[in-house]
């Protein structure tokens, strides 16, 4: 099986063998992912996810090599696009995402926005606005199931998106917050719609308005996340299920998803372009600039 792990991490190769087996080969090892990632030559190679193309199912891992805490930039956004569209054309079954490091994502980077809105407001306004909408359309429009494995904090963009995910398993570590107003922004990822429906309009509003941070048992609790799992075991426990999805049959997946999800698909992109539309207009404005400057300041004083 093409890219399949080590064994525990147990075996250990000289740096002389890992260099004959990636020249020969086409391997690239990744020592914190523990397993050698095979390149396909007819994919594109990404700087900041990883893609593996495993038995039934494609395996799509946030690993930014640019930002921290794998944050969202409109380049990172643009890779994952790129995966998911190979992932719907070709014989995957699902699509499962996770992350590199202990933290899932957290959301859109401030100070790639405050460096790029400081040198052209309108133009990079709408450049970013675009890759979110983009972004997340291609969430909405991805006809397979999406499986997401949070092993760490979600935070903003990083947890809006997982509503418009199949199945959500969670690590006992992990916990949801979409910090909207301190960063001066308004909700993104359909998040406006989706939360509200699955949590509730008081929680929804709290999450959106206050930034509460929910924990693991508490999103699940909700229905943002379908389980919860220990995290010593959380890899194997998510491995294991999905795993067992893939060796269902394709087109069965396929249309019970779109029979769940297709009534929401018109719904969705409306919500998406007025979200990205909001945030666009406050990006392009001197407010929105200054309450990222007072974001990154409080941050900076924190440390």
């Amino acid at each position: 099986m093409s890219g399949s792990p080590l064994a525990n991490g147990k075996i250990h190769l000289h740096s002389s063998v890992k260099r004959k087996l990636a020249e020969e080969k086409g391997y690239v090892f990744d020592k914190r992912l523990r397993y050698n990632v095979r390149q396909n030559e007819s994919n594109c190679r990404f700087r900041d996810i990883v893609v593996r193309k495993e038995e039934g199912f494609t395996h799509v891992l946030l690993s930014s090599q640019t930002t921290d805490s794998n944050a969202l930039t409109p380049e990172i956004m643009k890779e994952v696009c790129r995966a998911l569209g190979n992932a719907a054309a070709d014989d995957s079954k699902l699509l499962l995402l996770s992350s590199v490091g202990t933290v899932f994502c957290s959301g859109l980077e401030p100070s790639y926005l405050i460096g790029r809105l400081s040198t052209d407001r309108r133009k990079e306004s709408s450049r970013i606005a675009e890759a979110v909408r983009d972004f997340v359309l291609a969430f909405i429009h991805f006809k397979k199931p999406i499986v997401v494995a949070i092993n760490g904090p979600a935070l903003g963009l990083g947890a809006s998106i997982l509503p418009l995910c199949d199945v959500v398993w969670a690590s006992e570590r992990a916990w949801f917050q979409t910090p909207c107003a301190a960063l001066h922004l308004t909700p993104s990822g359909c998040s406006s719609y989706t939360f509200p429906q699955i949590l509730g309009v008081a929680l929804a509003n709290e999450m959106l308005f206050c930034g509460r941070k929910l924990t693991a048992q508490e999103a699940c609790s909700r229905g943002l996340v379908s389980q919860v799992f220990w995290p010593t075991t959380f890899n194997q426990e998510v491995m294991l299920r999905v795993k067992e999805m893939a060796s269902c049959n394709a087109v069965v997946l396929e249309e019970s998803k779109c029979l769940v999800r297709s009534i929401l698909i018109p719904v969705l992109e409306e919500v998406n372009e007025k979200e990205c539309q909001m945030l666009k207009q406050l990006w392009c404005s001197t407010k929105g600039l200054e309450a990222l400057f007072s974001y990154m300041h409080s941050k900076t004083t924190e440390k």
